[in-house]
């Protein structure tokens, strides 16, 4: 039986995925989280330290889950992901649908004054000129 493993921290609930979030344990996260907001968790930190693979069902599972958090004003938080999945994380644009953080301690942390948490950083990247364009003659 899978458990979401969960502690209160002030007003923020702490849960642990599991090692695999995929097509077949998915559905059984996403009720577990849904019930600790319909129980009145208004923000919900979902540490993903554990976390070896996700599949496509799985953050779908998150999206979902992000919109029902946020229909009843809360927030729900995305911490500890691994590197690969920080990279799917902003190949697929989730930093603007839910906020991810380094660590559960700074997921637990009140937004600065004026910045969301989900803000991606800026990134600046060198522009490489077009394949097809021709060199000064």
């Amino acid at each position: 039986m899978l458990t979401v493993r969960t502690q209160q921290h002030e007003d923020a609930t702490i849960a642990q995925l599991p090692e695999t979030v995929d097509y077949d344990n998915a559905p059984v996260v996403g009720a577990q989280c849904e019930d600790l907001v319909n129980r009145g968790c208004t923000t919900l930190v979902l540490d993903a330290s554990q976390v070896q693979y996700m599949d496509s069902s799985g953050i779908s599972m998150l999206i979902t889950l992000s919109r029902t958090v946020g229909r009843r004003a809360g927030s729900l938080r995305v911490a500890a992901l691994s590197d690969h999945y920080e990279q799917v994380w902003d190949i697929l644009g989730l930093r603007e649908v839910f906020p991810v953080f380094p660590s559960v301690h700074a997921a637990l942390q009140p937004p600065a004054a004026g910045r969301t948490a989900a803000a991606p950083e800026e990134r600046t990247e060198p522009h490489a000129p077009a394949a097809h364009a021709r060199p000064d003659v």
